[in-house]
């Protein structure tokens, strides 16, 4: 390393402060992000700290790290950096998120970080700041593809969101189609789907009825079906938690399989690759042989927090959920995504958070899932007005396929970057080629 890098301490790199009370009865509205943790969970017309700043887990989840752009106010659950003393912020950031920070754990209880633990902690770090701001820019490409990746998502689910429920939902090409056909009773179906539909393409809008027929719902399209997932679906069931003498009766050897639980899936149907955990194989395809997931298993979260929907996809095979996660396996002629949109509607939701059950924790029952109902038209309709938005959820799970890439390649480029064994140069290489 030469006199380049230097053996010093984190307390002589930058400055830990414990953050600041702020219940959430006391938080106004306003633009500033309130950050915990365990990342942002609000926002004040107040800040504490000026942006750019960097935050680590002090209480509940220790170390890890947050850099914040925008001037902010830290939780009492974190420590925020009072001081980076002369050091590039986002070095900072890349360093703390280096560091295994939980062995340092001085909670009985409730796992806590004491600041005055850490400050010794050695570290080696450039002396030179351009160095510095060159490994974070190199480790920021990839945080910032990511979070491009991220914004586009919202973005295209936004979309398809916008089309479910226009199409299948309120039926709005339906209807107007239907007000064209009352004016032009002699008009073809080609005719009318120009003129009540000109912004869809000819073959989609003539898939369309263009009148409504009365059922148990309302009005929905003439020839449509209301189902119930009972009826689209070969599988619902659940997951099973074994027991640890099931885990520890399993041969020593055994390989690992994915167990999800509900942490595991966030509130965009993305599956977190680092909360996932782990059981025998031998658990898997016997104890827990009801719950195998395979491709295109929708996860569902009955118990505790309810209603996160999630997709699976192969990446996470061989995997398989506990109780607290319901599996729906649509059948072959419907599309998976169907059934997530048509879940994610605010009338769905409703009708299945009406019969939620609140005991020890809240719980929804399989019953009540399988009772659930869609409106569809048919199968080889379904098939053809289902594919735009279908090529919109496929750009969804490419785009996070890709952060899953770029987020397991900055993973290993930190700890080397960080250290000095991988130069920039080479490590810039590596990045090019990967964004």
């Amino acid at each position: 390393m030469g006199g380049e890098w230097r053996v010093t301490t984190l307390g002589e790199v930058l400055t830990l402060q414990r953050g600041f009370d702020l219940p959430e009865a006391d938080r106004r509205p306003g633009r500033f992000p309130v950050i915990a943790s365990t990342g942002q969970v609000g926002t004040h017309d107040e800040a504490m700290v000026l942006g750019p700043g960097v935050v680590i887990g002090r209480s509940g989840s220790l170390g890890g790290g947050q850099f914040i752009e925008d001037d902010f106010w830290p939780l009492n659950t974190t420590l925020w950096v009072k001081d980076f003393k002369g050091n590039d912020p986002r070095f900072c950031y890349y360093l703390l998120r280096s560091l295994d920070l939980s062995q340092f754990n001085a909670g009985s209880g409730v796992p806590t970080l004491n600041r005055n633990h850490i400050h010794p902690l050695p570290v080696v770090v450039p002396s030179d700041l351009n160095e510095q701001r060159a490994i974070a820019h190199i480790l920021g490409t990839l945080d910032d593809k990511i979070e491009l990746n991220r914004h586009m998502n919202q973005t295209l689910e936004e979309m398809a969101r916008a089309i479910f429920k226009s199409w299948f939902v309120d039926f709005d090409p339906v209807r107007a189609k239907a007000t064209v056909r009352c004016e032009h009773t002699d008009w073809s179906n080609a005719q009318v789907s120009r003129a009540a539909c000109p912004n869809l393409k000819p073959e989609i809008a003539e898939l369309f009825p263009d009148e409504f027929e009365n059922s148990e719902l309302g009005e929905i399209p003439k020839g449509w079906e209301i189902k119930r997932f009972s009826e689209l679906t070969s599988v619902i069931t659940k997951g099973t938690t074994p027991t640890q003498e099931e885990i520890q009766n399993a041969p020593r050897n055994d390989i690992k399989i994915n167990y999800l639980r509900v942490n595991c899936i966030e509130e965009d149907g993305s599956i977190l690759a680092d909360k996932l955990t782990n059981i025998p194989k031998s658990v898997h395809v016997g104890v827990l042989k009801r719950s195998i997931l395979k491709c295109d298993d929708i996860l569902y979260t009955i118990a505790g927090t309810i209603g996160r929907i999630a997709l699976t996809e192969d990446w996470i095979l061989p995997a398989n959920t506990n109780q607290a996660i319901a599996i729906i396996r649509p059948n072959p002629y419907i599309p998976p995504g169907f059934l997530v949109l048509t879940m994610q509607q605010e009338a769905f939701r409703q009708e299945l958070h009406n019969n939620i059950v609140h005991a020890v924790q809240a719980n929804l029952s399989l019953g009540i899932l399988s009772k659930a109902k869609a409106v569809i038209p048919s199968v080889s309709t379904l098939s053809k007005l289902f594919e735009p938005v279908q090529d919109i959820q496929s750009k969804v799970i490419s785009n996070r396929t890709q952060s899953r890439t770029l987020a397991a390649l900055r993973d290993t480029v930190l700890p080397k970057l960080i250290s000095g064994e991988l130069r920039v140069k080479d490590a810039e290489k590596i990045v090019g080629r990967a964004v």
